[in-house]
């Protein structure tokens, strides 16, 4: 297999390999409805020949949200111009999903913080309200309603945000779960909750679409942090719930930091796809010998490019052409590929 072979999975077919990554543009309106900003944002990097798009985190609560500028699926209201959006990128031969996520302690200090444990990330931000067994359920049922709504604007698959230090995240690591109840203590406990979130996600998408989930697999050696070895465990687990790729990442939870060469998160995709659960890699992918590399060697299934898209929308196009692969540009630009 190569970065421009199609990618097939449920009723998805992309193709090819290149994912965007979500990348938050801190772009909506107050309310959380997207804009023209978003529609010209991704529509550009369809046209330009990605196989998929993810959709920056989208808050599944209003209290949720890093900023007040966070893309919303919380309310109805949300889903008119978010299909208009699906309905751009599919025009012009995309797959797109949505990645819906919940900052919990992380969020912006004007919004009440809430976490597993009352626990401040950092001096900057709010200390959290811990999370009671109703408060737990609100999330839970926060998560599947805007799973319902990603459906009915028509986004072909869902991701969960389980990494970079925000809410689900939060309940997986020891560093911000200091929990006694059913979801704390051991892995077992502190899974519970994003294990839970998906496959009641996973109860309300028709079977045709996927789920994939972003995890930190790693905390970058923060002591009492979880390891690689726990989150290729959790990667099992969430399969057996119904989730159908891993987007590899690593860090958030604590202020750590990681050195970023080259492909450096190859190796925690690797290792998911060792135990036998499909996985993509995210960060310093943009090299397209490299992400050609990983698909080849069976390092990856796709892979997540994210700044190399910022800088280029049309980074799918220039692969193509440096990987001696015919360009695919849409008609209007062809006679620039002559």
């Amino acid at each position: 297999m190569h970065l421009f072979d199609p990618f097939s999975q449920r009723g998805l077919t992309l193709r090819n390999r290149v994912v965007m990554s979500p990348m938050c543009q801190y772009s909506a309106l107050e309310d959380g409805t997207i804009t023209d900003w978003h529609l010209v944002h991704y529509g550009a990097r369809a046209v330009g020949g990605v196989g998929a798009i993810i959709v920056e985190m989208t808050q599944v609560a209003p209290e949720g949200r890093l900023s007040p500028a966070d893309v919303g699926l919380w309310d109805d209201r949300h889903v008119p111009a978010l299909a208009r959006l699906v309905a751009f990128v599919h025009e012009h031969g995309a797959m797109i999903g949505v990645q819906l996520g919940h900052a919990g302690r992380k969020a912006d200090p004007v919004f009440d913080a809430v976490g597993p444990s009352p626990i401040a990330f950092s001096d900057h931000y709010r200390t959290p309200q811990e999370l009671d067994a109703a408060g737990i359920a609100r999330i839970r049922d926060s998560f599947v309603a805007a799973a319902g709504r990603a459906d009915r604007a028509g986004f072909d698959f869902v991701e969960l945000h389980g990494a970079h230090g925000y809410l689900l995240h939060q309940f997986l690591s020891p560093l911000s779960n200091h929990r006694t109840d059913g979801y704390g203590g051991d892995l077992s406990g502190r899974q519970r909750l994003m294990l839970e979130v998906a496959e009641d996600v996973r109860s309300v998408l028709p079977q045709d679409k996927p789920v994939w989930t972003r995890l930190s697999m790693h905390e970058l050696g923060v002591p009492g942090g979880y390891t690689l070895r726990e989150t290729v465990e959790v990667a099992r687990r969430l399969q057996a719930r119904g989730v159908d790729l891993i987007d590899c990442s690593s860090g958030g939870n604590a202020v750590a930091t990681e050195e970023e060469s080259p492909g450096y998160r190859l190796p925690l995709s690797a290792a998911v796809r060792g135990a036998g659960v499909p996985a993509m890699p995210v960060g310093r992918m943009d090299y397209p010998a490299l992400a050609d590399a990983a698909i080849s060697s069976g390092e990856a299934d796709l892979v997540c490019i994210a700044r190399g898209l910022l800088r280029n929308p049309h980074w799918t196009l220039a692969a193509q052409r440096e990987l001696g692969v015919a360009a695919t540009p849409p008609q209007q630009y062809r006679r620039a590929y002559l």
